[in-house]
């Protein structure tokens, strides 16, 4: 059996699919079957959990997290730099990437359009504030 998820953020089915995506580091210096995530991998678990709350398919949240981590990677190990959003691409019909603009949101959402921000310094508080307690 793998490895359980907290589920609090109303998504049980998280720890089913999840560590498909998500691999945890396994040290060499373990012992029997105990996996422990890093803190990357919990910052990659928050990000999939805020982008599915929001709407978005396994497979997008999936390829958005995958983006990022090539585009920013130190968004995940400091959860500080650029703020980001999905927003609709009108070219490609599909909701795209990009760093986060107010204007073009704004512009966006009086069109009619979807922006999702991801934004990593809230993502990241929210989870250092569950890890202490």
């Amino acid at each position: 059996m793998g490895p359980t998820i907290p589920s609090d953020e109303g998504c049980p089915f998280l720890s089913t699919f999840i560590p498909r995506v998500i691999v945890p580091v396994i040290s060499e210096t373990g012992t029997g079957r105990s996996i422990y995530y890093s803190k990357v991998n919990l910052v990659e678990l928050a990000v999939m959990v805020y982008l599915l709350s929001a709407g978005l398919s396994f497979d997008l949240a999936g390829e958005t997290v995958k983006t990022l981590k090539d585009k920013e990677p130190e968004l995940f190990k400091s959860g500080q730099g650029k703020r980001f959003m999905l927003c609709w691409n009108e070219k490609e019909r599909s909701l795209s990437l990009v760093e986060f603009d107010r204007e073009r949101a704004i512009a966006s959402l009086d069109e009619g359009k979807p922006v999702i921000p991801v934004w990593f310094d809230v993502i990241y508080q929210k989870l250092a504030s569950k890890l202490v307690r």
